[in-house]
């Protein structure tokens, strides 16, 4: 009975003198620079703990909430995302009830393209109502230009980064269940984004479009539906769509962890599909995001950028054409391909391997990485403000020369 009392006051001791992640000088720290001098958070390097990386994921994502919703107000208000001379109106409904883990969000794009304005705007009007997911929000957008490749430019990416990050700060959403959808010249963009952008969404639908110079190697890690009337002919969409589905055939035949699509092309359909789409639409909302996936293809293609899921590079090196293709196995980290690619960072959480033991990257089956990794402030500052995403942050990154 003695020994027992003793050992509850030895626990008792040591649980009133453990730190928490709360008193800790680094978190105490930041959150001071979050008040006061929020520039000086890139300072704080020192190695922190699991809790501490969660805790100031948490402080600095509800910062930069305040800041994204302040800094962007007027243009939630008006439905009016600027960017330069650009502008994107957008208008969105919500449907359904929203779940505990927050709305799902659909993108859906118009048709139309090298067209006179009025003609846009119709196409985005019937845009607006042309599908009704069970759940979420349904955003439809106004291309900002009326060209033929209005939803290929590179001021898309970013107007589409912006308002899921807005719509995450308004309205809650849940960040692991964003898809992409459009119809026509929305197809085109469809194509386009999805391989680019895969690494924001959860799952893509192309409808009617031509992909033009788009890549599907990016894919890996979304889910893809191409809809295609089989007689829609103009540009060749229908013999087009067609040999995608061959290529993602064959990358998934490659690749049977990746590349999941569906194809459908309806026979005796033109360029409007009669509504037989919506069966691909409700198919990609049944996907969640894979935000750390084992398996990262990496294909430059069209718009560049300088992160895709936890690879990054720098951004006056992210060139069009340039492919990275990596692998997370265990403690082990393999750059299996790197073409046009010189330095990369290897970003690092403890949802993907074991932050307190070694780690070892390969590269042509050569050792150019192998030790611990430390988590900090900086990194999960920095990788928190290039998307304000609770869902796909980082806490330590590896960064690496290759020959």
């Amino acid at each position: 009975m003695k020994a027992f009392f003793l050992l509850a006051v030895v626990i008792a001791f040591l649980g009133c003198n453990s730190k928490s992640p709360e008193d800790s000088e680094q978190i105490q720290s930041l959150r001071i620079f979050l008040t006061e001098n929020p520039e000086n958070i890139t300072g704080l390097h020192e190695a922190i703990s699991v809790g501490e990386s969660e805790l100031a994921a948490q402080l600095i994502s509800a910062y930069l909430s305040n800041e994204l919703k302040e800094k962007y107000r007027a243009e939630w208000e008006t439905e009016t995302l600027v960017l330069d001379d650009y502008q994107l109106q957008f208008k969105y409904k919500k449907f359904g009830k929203k779940p505990p883990q927050g709305w799902s969000l659909y993108i859906s794009m118009h048709g139309g393209g090298n067209a006179p304005p009025a003609l846009n705007d119709q196409q985005w009007a019937n845009q607006k109502k042309l599908y009704e997911p069970a759940e979420g929000i349904y955003m439809a957008p106004r291309a900002p230009t009326n060209t033929w490749n209005l939803w290929h430019q590179e001021h898309i990416d970013l107007f589409f980064e912006r308002f899921i990050q807005l719509a995450n700060a308004y309205e809650n959403i849940n960040t692991n269940r964003v898809y992409l959808t459009g119809y026509s010249a929305g197809g085109d963009g469809t194509y386009q984004l999805a391989p680019r952008m895969a690494d924001w969404l959860a799952g893509a639908a192309m409808m009617a479009g031509h992909p033009n110079d788009a890549s599907p190697l990016g894919l890996r890690n979304l889910p893809f539906a191409i809809q295609m009337g089989a007689e829609d002919s103009a540009y060749n969409r229908n013999t087009i769509a067609a040999e995608w589905g061959e290529k993602l055939d064959e990358l998934q035949k490659n690749d049977p962890e990746g590349y999941v699509h569906k194809v459908d092309v309806y026979e005796g359909m033109g360029h409007w599909m009669e509504r037989k789409d919506t069966a691909a639409f409700n198919w990609m909302g049944q996907f969640s995001r894979k935000a750390y996936p084992q398996k990262v293809v990496w294909k430059q293609s069209g718009v560049t950028h300088h992160r895709f899921y936890w690879l990054a590079v720098p951004a006056n090196e992210a060139v069009k054409d340039a492919e990275l293709v990596a692998v997370i196995n265990g403690q082990t980290i393999r750059i299996e391909q790197a073409e046009l690619v010189n330095h990369v960072v290897v970003r690092l959480n403890d949802l993907m391997l074991d932050l307190d033991k070694k780690i070892t990257v390969e590269y042509k089956g050569e050792v150019v990485f192998n030790g611990k990794v430390k988590r900090s402030v900086s990194t999960v500052w920095k990788t928190l403000n290039e998307r304000n995403d609770l869902n796909q942050y980082f806490s330590a990154e590896i960064e690496l020369t290759l020959d």
